[in-house]
C-alpha cells in the first residue's frame, strides 16, 4: 500500500489545444498524401471501382466511429461510472461527427448503382432482363423481387436521411445539454447532479433502442445488401459490437496521448486506464463470441442459401485475409489484453488501440470486397492492381476524419466539472 498524499488539483486551464492541433496537422498531412496516390488508381485497369469500394469501406469506418461514440456515450449515461468521465468529451467529439459522416455518405448515394446489383436493376422488368442476358443469378433476381420495399433507391435515400437525422437529433441534444450542465449556476450540488443525471438518462435509454435499430437498418442497406442473397438475423449486433471494438481502441488512444499534458495528465489514473483495457477487452470476446457463433450455426445447418457468402470468404486466396482477420480482430487483442500489466502501460496499451484499428479495418475490408463477382472467391494481385486502393483511400478518409474529430474535441475543455465523479478521480491511489 502506498501512502495517501491527498487529493490532486485539476488545472486552471483544461483544454490543450497545442497537442491537438499539432495531431490534426499530421492527420491533414497523411490525407492529402494518401489522397494524391489514390488519384493514381483512376489510371489503372479495375481502379475507378475499386476506389469506390474501398470508399465505403472508409465511410463504414467513420460512421462506426461517430455512432458508436454516441451510442457509447448514451451508455455511460444510462450505466454511470467513472470511464464515462474520462471518455466523455472524446466520445461527445465522435459523436458531432457525424456532420461529416453525413457529408461522406452523398457520393455513395450518386454511385449506387456501381456498388448495388439492386441499384443497377431497380425495377421488376429491369431486373428481369438482367436475369435474361445472364447478368445475375435466378436466385439474387427472385431475392431482390422480394425485397424491394426496403431496396430500392428512394427507399436507400429516405432510410440513410432517416438514420442520420434522427442520430444527429440525439447527438445534438446530448452536446448541447452537457455544456448546459457545466454551466449551470447550482453546480456542484447534490440536486444539480440529480437532475441532470435524471435528464440524461430519460434521453438516452430510449436512444440506444433507437441507435441498435436504426444501426441494423443502415448496416443492411450500405452493406449487407452488397450481397442481395445474403440474410442474417444478428447483422446489426456485429456491427454494434465492431463499433465499441473501435471505439473503445480510439478513445484509450486518445486519453493516453492527452495524459501527456494537462489536464488529462492530472485525471488519467492507473485504475481507470485498467478499466479502459478491461472494457476493451469486453467488445474483444463479445466480437468473438457473435461471429463465431454465427459461422459455426451456418457450417453445422449446411444450407445451400446460406454457406456461398462464407465459401466466397474463404476461397481462392480469401482464406489468407479470413485467417488474417481472425488473428489481428481477435487473437492478438485477446491475448495481450489479458495481461494486467499491459492494462496499465500507456505506451504498450496505446500501440494494442492502434492495432485494434487496424484490425477492425481489415474486418470491414473481408466484409465487403467478396461480394463482388469479381473478387468473389478470387483474391489475386495480378491485373487487379487496383484493389490496393483499399490501402490508401481508407487512409485518405479516415485521416480527413480523423482532423475533423480533433478540431471537435478541441472546441470544448477536455474535462466535464460539473460530475460527481472528478472529485474521485481526482484522488489519490491507494495501490499499485
Amino acid at each position: 500500500m502506498a501512502a495517501h498524499h491527498g487529493p490532486r488539483i485539476l488545472p486552471a486551464v483544461l483544454s490543450a489545444p497545442t497537442l491537438v492541433a499539432a495531431w490534426r496537422r499530421r492527420a491533414l498531412l497523411i490525407a492529402a498524401i494518401s489522397g494524391v496516390v489514390s488519384l493514381l488508381f483512376f489510371f489503372v485497369a479495375g481502379g475507378p471501382i475499386h476506389i469506390l469500394r474501398a470508399y465505403l469501406l472508409g465511410f463504414m469506418t467513420c460512421f462506426g466511429f461517430a455512432g458508436g461514440g454516441l451510442v457509447l456515450l448514451m451508455l455511460q449515461y444510462v450505466s454511470g461510472g467513472k470511464w464515462g468521465l474520462l471518455l466523455r468529451r472524446p466520445l461527445e467529439a465522435m459523436s458531432r461527427t457525424l456532420v461529416l459522416v453525413f457529408v461522406m455518405w452523398i457520393p455513395i448515394a450518386v454511385c449506387m448503382k456501381q456498388l448495388y446489383q439492386w441499384a443497377a436493376f431497380p425495377t421488376d422488368a429491369d431486373t428481369a432482363r438482367g436475369l435474361a442476358q445472364h447478368l445475375m443469378t435466378k436466385e439474387q433476381a427472385l431475392t431482390m423481387i422480394a425485397k424491394r420495399v426496403m431496396l430500392n433507391p428512394v427507399a436507400f435515400v429516405v432510410q440513410s436521411l432517416l438514420v442520420f437525422g434522427i442520430l444527429g437529433l440525439f447527438a445534438f441534444l446530448l452536446n448541447k445539454w452537457s455544456l448546459d450542465r457545466d454551466n449551470d449556476p447550482a453546480r456542484g450540488t447534490e440536486p444539480s447532479y440529480d437532475r441532470w443525471r435524471t435528464r440524461f438518462e430519460n434521453l438516452s435509454g430510449p436512444g440506444i433502442f433507437l441507435y441498435v435499430v436504426l444501426l441494423t437498418d443502415g448496416a443492411i442497406i450500405w452493406i449487407m445488401s452488397l450481397d442481395v442473397t445474403w440474410y442474417s438475423s444478428i447483422w446489426g449486433l456485429q456491427f454494434l459490437v465492431g463499433q465499441g471494438f473501435a471505439v473503445f481502441a480510439l478513445s484509450i488512444l486518445t486519453v493516453i496521448k492527452l495524459s501527456k499534458v494537462e489536464p488529462m495528465a492530472t485525471l488519467l489514473r492507473k485504475t481507470e486506464q485498467h478499466d479502459l483495457g478491461k472494457l476493451a477487452f469486453a467488445f474483444v470476446m463479445l466480437n468473438i463470441y457473435l461471429s463465431f457463433a454465427e459461422f459455426l450455426i451456418i457450417w453445422s445447418g449446411n444450407v445451400p442459401d446460406e454457406i456461398p457468402w462464407y465459401l466466397n470468404r474463404i476461397h481462392g486466396g480469401w482464406w489468407y485475409i479470413c485467417s488474417l482477420d481472425f488473428v489481428c480482430h481477435w487473437l492478438i487483442p485477446f491475448c495481450l489484453l489479458l495481461s494486467r500489466d499491459l492494462k496499465r502501460d500507456k505506451r504498450r496499451l496505446s500501440l494494442l488501440a492502434c492495432f485494434m484499428i487496424f484490425a477492425r479495418c481489415v474486418d470491414m475490408f473481408w466484409l465487403i470486397e467478396p461480394n463482388f463477382p469479381d473478387a468473389a472467391g478470387n483474391l489475386h494481385l495480378s491485373g487487379n492492381i487496383g484493389i490496393l486502393a483499399y490501402i490508401t483511400v481508407p487512409l485518405c478518409v479516415l485521416s480527413l476524419w480523423a482532423a475533423y474529430y480533433l478540431t471537435e474535441l478541441n472546441k470544448r475543455p477536455l474535462i466535464a466539472t460539473n460530475d460527481p465523479h472528478l472529485e474521485e478521480m481526482l484522488e489519490a491511489e491507494h495501490a499499485h
